[in-house]
């Protein structure tokens, strides 16, 4: 199936490891010349090369802290250098946070509003102008079942999702007249290296599948992990002209561990 996507240009952050790796993957391999960007700079330029080569894309790394306001006119800035600007933006960037609303102090809240919301924000206020230019575009936010189903541990994480959901809705509200179609997917659980690095912390190198299996077993739903390339694909999709209708939507892809309707 062509999903129309061929010679775009798309900016993943952090798009050199896990979900966003494998959201750039896919791209990829619809044609789509890429923006990784990543803290780790060698790293972003080794997943560059690789992907470039492995589907005949362009694609380039740039290394930016996007809880900055440098890190964020960094990546616009490298972006419209090569490209002239962008036809999708995925922001993708972000981690738990691991606390509790008593001692948190107010440099952690700060941070993850940084990095969840106020990426967003900049990011799409740089980036939009060169889609209204190109003719339209995508944005997309990576946020979490915990926007709306929160985890005791992590109140700050569930937080700031939740705010970049409402963001992700508003600015669809604000650019549909642009033909750009902005939404949010709401991962459940999805084995990125730090559930890994995590659980063999928790419970060691022999160990830590079956604490896996165990966090999966508490979910519900299809009791599993989900693989980064089966949310990818809901990504590349909500990215094609195949979704042309739908903009200002929030999608859930958690293998039924959503309570709610």
């Amino acid at each position: 199936m062509d999903l129309g996507l061929r010679g775009k240009v798309a900016v993943i952050t952090g798009g050199t490891v896990g979900i966003g790796l494998a959201v750039a993957e896919g791209l990829a391999a619809e044609g789509v010349d890429l923006v990784l960007v990543g803290r780790d700079g060698g790293r972003a330029e080794r997943e560059a090369v690789r992907v470039a080569e492995a589907h005949g894309v362009t694609a380039i790394g740039v290394a930016a802290d996007v809880a900055t306001a440098a890190g964020c006119e960094a990546v616009v800035d490298a972006t419209k250098r090569k490209f002239g600007g962008a036809d999708i933006l995925i922001n993708n960037a972000g981690t738990g946070s691991n606390e509790t609303i008593q001692d948190a102090d107010d440099a952690k809240w700060q941070y993850y509003w940084d990095l969840h919301v106020m990426a967003a924000v900049r990011l799409g206020r740089d980036l939009v102008p060169t889609m209204r230019e190109r003719g339209g575009g995508v944005v997309l936010h990576n946020a979490s079942i915990c926007a709306v189903q929160p985890l005791w541990y992590e109140p700050i994480y569930n937080t700031t999702k939740a705010a970049l959901m409402m963001f992700s809705k508003t600015l669809a509200n604000e650019v549909v007249k642009d033909n750009i179609r902005v939404n949010t997917i709401n991962p459940g659980l999805v084995l990125t290296p730090d559930w890994v690095k995590t659980a063999k912390q928790i419970a060691g190198e022999d160990g830590y599948q079956a604490h896996l299996q165990g966090v999966a077993d508490e979910a519900g739903g299809m009791q599993r992990f989900a693989t980064p390339e089966e949310l990818a694909h809901f990504f590349v999709f909500l990215c094609s002209n195949k979704a042309s209708y739908s903009t200002g939507s929030t999608y859930f892809v958690d293998g039924g561990w959503l309570r709610t309707v």
